[in-house]
């Protein structure tokens, strides 16, 4: 197993090592979380998700024993995922934690190699108010006598999350930014292209997924491989061909008119905004902003605002009860800013009005708010 953790870049970085590892013919199990529109989007082999039948004979097989010993719903997703892999016999399985990493479900296994991407404020009820307390529950996933990467950028951060490996044994423990460096970053509508020099090799990559910060995810996988050992390193000209098959749903995904993106922190909208600035979109630019209100939706609002035209301002339906933020007090928010915003409180009228004389209508703030809106627009996540 490949285990992944991070505050941002884990999807991207499990559905990179998920494409690198199928075009070297491994049969590669894939567990990410949480889903968009169907559940069975969590639990994946060879590109192909469970089937009902085999979530509903786990469910009825397991759950009087889970209700025992009081699994979390996590706790059983994941059960279920892990035998699902043994049972469909997958070769390898790429997993990203569901939170932090030193107490996540997935941490029970002993990886091929571990992973954190990046560190940002996000989950700090759980996780802690510093991006120092932060990495040391994302650095849980590092393990004595296994490789560890790190991916973070910020000298600091990585520099703390490379002692906590050091300090578990981990070995060795790569950090990217010390060995490879990239360069000629460029976003275009078709991908993310840039050059990495270093450790790896030299040579020119690109990447179907938009974003600046791809890069970086590109190269979290590419390390992780190549610290796996020989059996799963991957040449870079082989690298380079296999990245086209590259695929992560409502991250900048771009659907018609549309625009996905589930940036959920103050970090991945800051990223969301930098996209939006790159990349030449039609005008005007709408967006159907939904967050949770347990995220820092002031700070997500002040990286969008600047970069689009309106924001129409709504809750997802599939939110849970007790995380409904308030459309209401972050329209009074954005109205003190002298944003362009609106409150539609329904949100099938929030998609209808979001996308009235729009160019393009990006739909972000949450897994929740970019779920509701492809379940009722009929975009479906598994979809080729």
């Amino acid at each position: 197993m490949l285990h992944v953790a991070g505050t941002n870049g884990k999807g991207s970085t499990v559905a990179t090592l998920d494409a690198l590892l199928r075009a070297r013919g491994l049969r590669a199990g894939r567990y990410t979380s949480p889903h968009l529109v169907d559940f069975r989007e969590r639990i994946v082999v060879d590109d192909r998700p469970i089937t009902e039948d085999e979530v509903v004979a786990f469910v009825h097989a397991h759950t009087a024993n889970a209700e025992r010993i009081g699994s979390t719903f996590f706790e059983f997703t994941t059960a279920m995922a892990f035998d699902h892999f043994a049972r469909a016999g997958a070769d390898v399985v790429v997993a990203e934690t569901g939170l932090g990493g030193r107490l996540d479900s997935t941490n029970v296994v002993q990886p091929l190699v571990s992973a954190v991407t990046s560190i940002g404020l996000d989950h700090t009820e759980l996780l802690g108010d510093t991006l120092d307390a932060i990495a040391r529950e994302k650095a849980g996933v590092f393990k004595a006598g296994r490789p560890a990467v790190v991916g973070e950028r910020d000298a600091t951060i990585r520099h703390t999350l490379a002692a906590l490996g050091e300090a578990v044994g981990a070995a060795p423990v790569r950090v990217i930014a010390d060995e490879t460096t990239l360069s000629d970053v460029a976003v275009t509508p078709d991908g993310t292209r840039f050059t990495i020099d270093g450790a790896l090799g030299r040579g020119a990559l690109a990447t179907p997924l938009l974003g600046r910060f791809q890069a970086a995810n590109t190269l979290v996988a590419l390390t992780m491989l190549d610290a796996a050992g020989d059996a799963w390193r991957l040449p870079l000209d082989d690298a380079a061909r296999a990245l086209g098959a590259v695929r992560l749903p409502g991250r900048f995904q771009r659907v018609g008119r549309w625009v996905f993106d589930v940036a959920h922190n103050p970090d991945g909208a800051r990223v969301l905004a930098d996209t939006l600035r790159t990349v030449s979109l039609p005008r005007p630019l709408s967006a159907l902003v939904a967050v949770l209100a347990d995220k820092d939706w002031a700070a997500i609002l002040t990286e969008l605002a600047p970069v689009v035209d309106h924001l129409v301002l709504t809750a997802a339906p599939t939110a849970p009860p007790n995380r409904v933020w308030d459309p209401a007090e972050a329209q009074r928010f954005a109205a003190s800013r002298g944003w362009s915003a609106e409150l539609v409180t329904d949100f099938d009228a929030a998609l209808a009005r979001a996308a009235q004389d729009a160019g393009t209508t990006l739909v972000a703030g949450s897994f929740h708010t970019v779920g509701d809106a492809m379940a009722r627009l009929q975009v479906d996540p598994l979809a080729r």
